[in-house]
């Protein structure tokens, strides 16, 4: 990795050097997986299937409801689709190794049963197989490697330092963008450390970059002015009308990556877990909870059976220190729980109200396939609305025995059960939802809708509440300004 200051002038012929020396090391992909005709990202209209690419090119924030924008075969209304059928994709990748090693996005190579890759300058008529040698979904990283090997040596790649980028910097992305290989583009940093969520509810933070990237691109790498990689190429924003690129793309810093690539090359990631949601702490979380800077991490929710719930912890704790290490920012301690072995114990340094104490926690291994199952579907509440909570802008009901079994709640559960919440209220900002329930407000146990009204009212206008709720079957803490 070279760390070295980026400096000198950019001229007319930089781009152009840039592209001539890295383009032989860049890759196109071909996939071939079989999946179910309803997991189809409509995007590729059969072109593509995942999830990713479903919500970032249109099915997500910036979605529309598309159709067979991508050209592949649609089926007539009325007509049975077939249950199971064979999608074709393409991406990117980039060789890393003289043996054939090279890095692209998981979601390019994810439940592919046949992978051929097309190297620069011999066209789409000589392609070489090749296999996953390991893939990693929180950071959308996969490392493949060529069965088939040319009668040539393979160029490398070389890699950049992705922790000296800064917005403004010149980028160029190489890639197959809409099948058209090795397509160069030019931009540069737009901003760094973008939330950007690759597994369900967990976040990487990527490099954004105004430089062109489309379906096809996705694995490619994203090189700085001396033509190194700092990033791997994943996704982009894009507008209703489904069209592609409007300038605003997210690549995978390669430093994360790199540092993952002894564990890819075993086939097998593995990190760490303690069992709990955080969140950083603004100055009105200071307030109510009584703290002096907004230095630490909010715990909003404990797993129960976790390693952070055997070691006594609770919602609404804030974590100060991690293995004698402090925390500054949730950030902080969910790199350091992941870079920490599993079934090793560490001391976390807990502040629960105005006292400090020690938690001793068993750290347990993370397992993304294992999480994603556990997550479901809240049943639908069509309870009656009580009255709604002035300044809240949410409506409680008691919990009746059929609210306790369609939510499922165990047999002694006590508290408030939301109704409704107005989308523009405190309520939804702080991320209540229908169905919710409240078992706690400013540290006061309430068992019913009246209790947890009473103790709301007692907020002044322009004051928090902290609140305990149980989401989907798990306790949160939860802090709402009231208007």
């Amino acid at each position: 990795m070279n760390s070295a200051p980026l400096t000198g002038a950019v001229d007319a012929g930089t781009f152009r050097t840039i592209a001539k020396t890295v383009s032989p090391a860049v890759v196109n992909i071909r996939t071939e997986s079989k999946q179910r005709a309803q997991d189809l990202s409509d995007f590729f209209g059969g072109g593509g299937g995942d999830d990713l690419f479903d919500r970032f090119f249109g099915g997500g924030r910036g979605g529309g409801n598309g159709g067979d924008n991508g050209g592949g075969q649609g089926t007539p209304r009325g007509q049975a689709r077939p249950r199971e059928q064979t999608v074709q994709a393409a991406g990117t990748g980039f060789i890393i190794d003289k043996a054939g090693f090279i890095l692209t996005n998981n979601h390019v190579v994810e439940g592919a049963n046949k992978i051929e890759v097309s190297l620069y300058g011999e066209g789409e008529d000589q392609e070489y197989a090749a296999k996953i040698v390991g893939r990693d979904p929180l950071t959308d990283s996969a490392l493949i490697q060529l069965t088939e090997m040319p009668n040539h040596a393979l160029p490398e790649i070389k890699f950049g330092d992705s922790s000296v980028m800064e917005a403004g910097d010149w980028v160029m992305a190489i890639g197959n963008p809409f099948g058209l290989a090795h397509t160069v583009s030019v931009g540069v940093i737009s901003g760094t450390q973008r939330p950007f969520e690759t597994t369900q509810q967990r976040f990487a933070q990527m490099l954004q970059t105004d430089a062109a990237i489309n379906p096809g691109n996705s694995g490619g790498p994203l090189l700085n002015v001396r033509g190194e990689v700092v990033g791997i190429n994943t996704a982009i924003y894009t507008d209703a009308a489904r069209q592609g690129n409007i300038g605003i793309g997210f690549a995978m810093p390669i430093n994360v990556v790199r540092e993952l690539l002894p564990q890819l090359r075993t086939g097998k990631i593995t990190r760490g877990r303690i069992g709990v949601e955080v969140s950083p702490i603004n100055r009105d979380y200071m307030e109510t909870l009584g703290l002096k800077s907004t230095e630490g991490a909010l715990v909003r929710s404990v797993s129960p059976s976790g390693a952070a719930s055997k070691a006594g912890m609770k919602p609404g704790d804030v974590i100060i220190a991690f293995n004698g290490k402090p925390v500054k920012k949730n950030d902080d301690l969910v790199s350091m729980v992941m870079a920490t072995k599993p079934g090793t114990t560490v001391p976390m340094r807990v502040r629960r109200g105005a006292n400090e104490q020690t938690l001793n926690v068993t750290v347990d291994e993370l397992d993304l396939e294992a999480e994603s199952q556990q997550t479901r579907n809240r049943d639908d509440n069509n309870e009656p609305q009580n009255e709604a909570t002035a300044g809240f802008g949410m409506s409680l009901g008691n919990i009746t025995a059929d609210v306790a079994r369609r939510l499922r709640l165990q047999d002694n559960t006590r508290g408030a059960l939301i109704v409704d919440v107005d989308p523009s209220s405190p309520a939804a900002r702080g991320g209540l939802q229908p169905g919710d329930v409240i078992i706690d407000v400013n540290r006061q146990p309430v068992a019913s809708a009246a209790e947890a009204q009473r103790e709301l009212a007692k907020v002044a206008s322009s004051r928090s509440a902290s609140l305990v709720v149980i989401h989907q079957g798990q306790e949160r803490f939860v802090i709402v300004k009231k208007d």
